[in-house]
């Protein structure tokens, strides 16, 4: 069974706030891409091994749920979290650039001690 959070609800996985907190920009273009297929429910966002500084964000189209998901949907955008990466994510904020360098997802992690440059991979 998966767990739902509204965009302004809390839970004891989530803490004090939203799990996840994206900009409209970003929101935006999630819809645009989740929009291309309709077998799509939403993202998918976790964390891999990997990167300059030993984690990664992982974040692609989710076309169905796994037991246990944490789901939230915010801005018409629903984002699917495995329990056990919640620790890693917990209080992230996705935004969009569209700079023509370095453009693209970026993510803001309260949790991350150690960033890489590009700002994909992180430690904790």
């Amino acid at each position: 069974m998966s767990q739902v959070l509204s965009d302004n609800s809390t839970d004891s996985s989530a803490g004090s706030a939203s799990l996840v907190t994206v900009s409209e920009l970003a929101a935006a273009k999630m819809q645009a891409l989740l929009s291309s297929n309709a077998d799509y429910l939403g993202i998918r966002l976790g964390v891999v091994g990997g990167g300059c500084a030993g984690l990664q964000y992982q974040m692609d189209p989710c076309t169905s749920t796994e037991e246990g998901d944490i789901q939230q949907t915010i801005q018409g955008v629903g984002f699917y979290i495995h329990p056990m990466v919640v620790p890693y994510l917990k209080g992230i904020h996705i935004d969009y650039t569209e700079a023509l360098v370095d453009g693209g997802f970026r993510f803001s992690n309260p949790n991350a001690t150690s960033t890489c440059g590009c700002g994909t991979s992180f430690g904790i």
